[in-house]
């Protein structure tokens, strides 16, 4: 689990995050980067030329910034995320007021997942914003989820870096997450921290994402782990269906 350093330079976190956004969402006007980082319309135009100049960014005919030669090496799927977060939020929003805990949406990439949206829930004591973050795959919960959903050959992938126990470990969990239909993390990424996370049902344009549902770990009791569960299938699969209505419009 690797944590914000308590030396963190400002600047060069807003433009890694920018950067993350721009691969994984695709291109952004300057007011558009600055609101999503949370930084002023200036500050977003002398990073983003930054990025432009070190081949990280690229400004395109419409004034656009979007992802430049550096990201475009394995990026994900730009437009799918930008549409999947866009239909996501309100979702998460309705999600976090229901449970009271932070939600979260996130993709598949490689053998991490990255988290693409967080509603934060307003608790003092509370998972606070992921988003531009990625974990190891088969930590995370939702990662684990998602893992329990791919093909024999896509798992040996993902499986063949891990120690023989720690793989037998994970195909072990997989076999009970495809039972039940949702995975737990309980500290694996961190200390204290406790998530339950699904799968969102593959839609046109839009495959291996996830939602997470993250808590303290002293507010998550066994019987909560259920409703959490419930709560996010029924959630994914709105957010599956409005997918693939936005793919395929009526009429």
């Amino acid at each position: 689990m690797k944590n914000r350093p308590t030396y963190a330079v400002g600047s060069v976190d807003s433009a890694l995050l920018l950067a993350t956004l721009l691969q994984q969402e695709g291109p952004m006007r300057v007011t558009d980067a600055a609101a999503r980082v949370g930084i002023s319309v200036s500050t977003a135009h002398r990073l983003l030329g930054t990025l432009v100049y070190r081949d990280f960014a690229e400004q395109l005919p419409d004034r656009r910034y979007g992802p430049g030669p550096v990201l475009r090496r394995g990026a994900v799927q730009q437009s799918s995320v930008a549409a999947l977060r866009e239909i996501a939020l309100p979702h998460l929003r309705r999600l976090v007021d229901a449970l009271g805990e932070t939600a979260n949406v996130l993709v598949l990439a490689g053998h991490d997942v990255r988290f693409v949206a967080t509603v934060e829930c307003d608790r003092v004591l509370r998972v606070g914003d992921r988003t531009g973050r990625a974990l190891p795959a088969h930590l995370a919960s939702g990662g684990k989820a998602l893992l329990a959903m791919l093909e024999p050959d896509e798992l040996a992938a993902v499986l063949a870096p891990l120690e023989e126990d720690e793989s037998a470990a994970l195909e072990r969990d997989l076999r009970t997450i495809r039972r039940r239909g949702f995975a737990v993390n309980d500290q694996a990424t961190e200390a204290g921290l406790t998530a339950v996370g699904v799968a969102i049902p593959a839609a046109d344009g839009t495959a291996g994402a996830a939602l997470s549902v993250a808590a303290p770990t002293a507010r998550c009791s066994r019987d909560r782990v259920p409703i959490w569960a419930a709560a996010l299938g029924e959630t994914a699969a709105a957010i599956a269906h409005e997918l693939a209505d936005t793919a395929h419009p009526a009429g």
